[in-house]
């Protein structure tokens, strides 16, 4: 009998939301799935762990095919949880994070919990994969989208991808008819953001973050906001070295 791949499936949503459910009804048929997700809402998290408090684990599932758990921590607390107590052999041949609700498009992914998951995965070699949405409803229908996981799972498990390399995948809202799927690169640009003020019912001020993102690249079809507006599926591959080796030449005049 075959082996089948052991998969890991989280997000930074919480391990109530549909989208983790969703996504590992679809991982089933690719291997047994393991579903260890946030306790809560974490989104924003990025590579933050818990530190100056115990995290607490609950088993919510646990049958041939399916197990669920959540965790009191982060989304990356989750993925390091995973391997070290829960996970066969402290592996896992698949991580998959999502859906999220709400794209990590351009550099969202750097402030994303659901990219963080996979980031996580990427430098444990494990191939790794973050799933997002524009749709931030809670009833959002995922559907429209299960081809294109399929598809990239499957290409995933079949051929890998390079060592510290992960995907970043953004779906356009189910409602608009999707026209295929690329693979390009992340936007350039920014948020610029800003902290409105309000007060409370006691008369307190308080500040609520807000803002918006500015595309550097509006007419640049090789990037993932470009595909997005136009109801492409984009497929961003990150990896987690960083390093600018074109500075470092610039640079050499420090060496000593």
């Amino acid at each position: 009998m075959t082996k089948r791949p052991i998969i890991l499936v989280t997000n930074d949503d919480g391990v109530e939301v549909q989208g983790v459910h969703y996504l590992a009804s679809i991982m089933e048929q690719f291997g047994d799935v393991f579903v260890v997700a946030p306790q809560q809402h974490q989104s924003g998290m990025s590579q933050a762990l818990t530190l100056q408090m115990p995290v607490r684990v609950r088993k919510h599932k646990d049958t041939d095919n399916l197990h669920i758990y959540s965790v009191s921590g982060t989304p990356v607390d989750c993925v390091k949880f995973a391997m070290d107590k829960i996970l066969p052999n402290k592996t896992a041949d698949l991580i998959v994070s999502g859906i999220n609700h709400g794209s990590n498009s351009a550099n969202s992914a750097i402030y994303s919990g659901t990219v963080a998951c996979v980031r996580e995965g990427a430098i444990n070699n494990i191939p790794s994969i973050a799933f997002s949405s524009l749709d931030f409803s809670s009833e959002i229908n995922f559907e429209p989208y299960k081809p294109y996981i399929e598809k990239i799972t499957k290409t995933v498990l079949q051929q890998g991808l390079e060592k510290h390399v992960f995907l970043n995948v953004n779906f356009p809202k189910p409602e608009n008819k999707i026209m295929g799927m690329k693979v390009c690169k992340q936007a350039d640009g920014m948020w610029v953001e800003r902290f409105e003020e309000k007060v409370d019912p006691l008369g307190r001020t308080y500040y609520w973050l807000t803002g918006g993102f500015v595309n550097d690249e509006k007419d640049n079809p090789e990037t993932d906001e470009w595909c997005l507006q136009h109801n492409i599926v984009s497929i961003v591959p990150l990896k987690v070295e960083a390093t600018d080796f074109q500075t470092i030449q610039s640079l050499q005049n420090l060496n000593e």
